[in-house]
């Protein structure tokens, strides 16, 4: 039954691979606004030409995000992704779009340009074969994914509550390999307050900011547990105005991962819990996870279950599954109780960095993985 989807997918390559190549030259950095919104654009009709209902989520501060409907079915499967990047406009002249030695290279082709083209196809297997589907298909492409998705994060629930499953179309893991683990991401800034003095007539009367923060990121870094996968890694530090002047203030900005809710707060509870050394200094941590981890839940295994046969079925290798400690929107659908599969986008290696780019055999044959997972979702 699902020979014909990869058969269909198979012969569309060269439409697949101009898909993404339209999409990868038109640059989209999640802060240009005007840039994004020409990629969205473009997007727009081409998903509208292949017979999606586009609307636009329009924002003002941020590209505006898409919403496309296939089909009329009660029931939904929500493919979600973004086409914002972290590239700013210009980087293809140092990242040429390039076919070599079966790879595809060019900014954001591999995060993740190339797996909403796979969505496409996926879709257009489904509908041109005349495939028997119980639900109707909803893409959510947005703008705001590699700075937080802060415009974006309200709609992405929105539609995931609608939705009896979501396929996450950002990059696999090495060799294919499924994401049904991510860890939660988040942040801290921890702002110490002292008493400024004159370094050098009477230091006694002051209390450095400096040497509190020093005191504070010795028991940050305890907090640390990577042996249970939680990670808390100060990455930048500021502090004092004057080489002669007892320091009144001092920052640490801090990143945190976490691989569990429980563990989350157990991270959260030891940043509320710091406590000066120094009793004539204050200390204020803010912030906290804004990405809740993606758990290993029993639907997410059933739904690597079935995307592990529906693999079997097209005769592709065994298909690994695998935790990573980068988050995605797949975070927020997962936690909030949908069943959620992550990691379906295309293989390749370098995300955000110089060598970006996607295995280009590969492709037709991960559209229609992509395809059979949504027939076989009930």
């Amino acid at each position: 039954m699902l020979i014909p989807l990869r058969d269909f997918c198979r012969s569309q390559r060269e439409w697949l691979l101009e898909t993404i190549e339209s999409l990868v030259r038109l640059e989209s950095p999640t802060t240009d606004k005007a840039a994004v919104d020409r990629c969205g654009a473009e997007l727009t009709a081409r998903l509208s030409a292949i017979g999606g209902r586009v609307t636009p989520l329009t924002r003002t501060d941020r590209g505006n995000h898409l919403l496309a409907e296939f089909g009329c079915l009660k029931s939904q499967v929500l493919l979600l992704g973004h086409f914002d990047t972290v590239w700013p406009v210009g980087q293809l002249d140092r990242m040429p779009l390039t076919r070599s030695n079966g790879r595809l290279h060019g900014p954001g082709v591999f995060d993740m340009k190339a797996g909403i083209a796979l969505g496409m196809l996926a879709t257009r297997a489904l509908l041109e074969t005349g495939a028997a589907i119980s639900h109707r298909i909803v893409m959510l492409w947005t703008t705001d994914e590699e700075i937080g998705s802060g415009t974006s994060r309200q709609a992405i629930e929105e539609e995931a509550r609608r939705s009896d499953a979501v396929l996450v179309l950002e990059p696999s893991l090495p060799g294919g390999a499924l994401k049904t683990s991510r860890k939660g991401c988040g942040g801290y800034e921890v702002i110490v307050r002292g008493v400024a003095a004159h370094a050098g007539i009477e230091p006694q009367k002051g209390a450095s900011a400096v040497q509190e923060v020093a005191h504070q990121i010795l028991r940050i870094n305890a907090v640390q547990d990577l042996a249970r996968g939680v990670s808390v890694n100060v990455v930048k530090v500021t502090g004092g105005l004057r080489s002669n002047v007892i320091p009144d203030e001092a920052r640490a900005i801090v990143d945190v991962r976490a691989p569990s809710a429980a563990a989350a707060a157990e991270v959260e509870a030891a940043f509320r819990a710091l406590r000066p050394v120094d009793p004539r200094t204050t200390i204020e941590a803010r912030g906290g996870f804004d990405r809740p981890p993606l758990e290993r839940s029993d639907a997410v295994g059933r739904l690597y279950g079935q995307a592990r046969a529906v693999a079997r079925e097209l005769g592709q290798n065994d298909l690994a599954e695998g935790g990573t400690g980068g988050g995605s929107d797949g975070n927020f659908t997962a936690a909030i109780g949908v069943p959620t599969l992550d990691g379906l986008g295309a293989i390749g290696d370098g995300a955000h960095a110089l060598h970006e780019h996607v295995d280009i055999e590969s492709l037709p044959d991960r559209a229609a993985l992509i395809a059979g997972l949504i027939q076989r979702i009930q």
